[in-house]
């Protein structure tokens, strides 16, 4: 694991080695607005089998993605006004809107449930959005943990959880520990009402 440690300063050239790590399948480590998280090109077969690898979970528990704004929420799942409409007041936040995925076929295994649904958030995070801008790929939005492991924001936390893992990330971006969070909150909007899937 390559660890580079993230400061406003170099921001542009750090979104440009990110960008080229993720367009090589690589796994990144990114500070979030939440948790630290894993990230991918959710598009790769590859990299999303190896995600799965690294994290020890089932690639039946489907895996959601970050998004860079509404238009790509709407060119991915069925969004109707009412749901546009909450996506706007709680987007960009830590709030991931589970939705009625358009193509079941547009991604790998492991990012649409067997039940045709995707999850989808726009961070409020400056690095991870320029990130998503520059790379135009929607990302994995998963914690940076093994399943079972709690997620953290505090970066010995996570580099320890994979350090001596047989499957590692690639990169860790350093942000040093961010400010006490939990993952985003999980609603489902595919219903005649929300649904709290996961509390944040």
């Amino acid at each position: 694991m390559t660890i580079i440690k993230t400061k406003s300063k170099n921001l542009k050239e750090l979104v440009k080695i990110a960008n080229q790590a993720i367009k090589k399948g690589k796994i990144i480590i990114l500070p979030t607005d939440t948790v630290y998280g894993l990230i991918c090109d959710t598009t790769n077969r590859t990299a999303i089998e190896r995600l799965f690898k690294i994290k020890k979970r089932k690639s039946s528990k489907a895996i959601p993605i970050f998004i860079k704004n509404i238009k790509t929420a709407k060119d991915l799942a069925w969004v109707d006004k009412k749901q546009e409409g909450f996506l706007k007041k709680v987007w960009p936040g830590k709030v991931t809107a589970v939705l009625k995925a358009k193509n079941k076929k547009r991604f790998p295994k492991g990012i649409i449930s067997k039940d045709e649904k995707i999850g989808l958030r726009i961070s409020n995070y400056k690095f991870l959005n320029q990130i998503l801008t520059k790379a135009n790929l929607p990302l994995t939005a998963t914690s940076a943990n093994i399943s079972g492991k709690p997620a953290s924001t505090k970066i010995k936390d996570v580099i320890s959880q994979f350090e001596n893992q047989k499957f590692k990330p690639d990169l860790i971006f350093n942000g040093g520990d961010l400010k006490k969070s939990k993952p985003s909150k999980v609603i489902d909007l595919t219903g005649e009402k929300l649904k709290i899937l996961r509390n944040g």
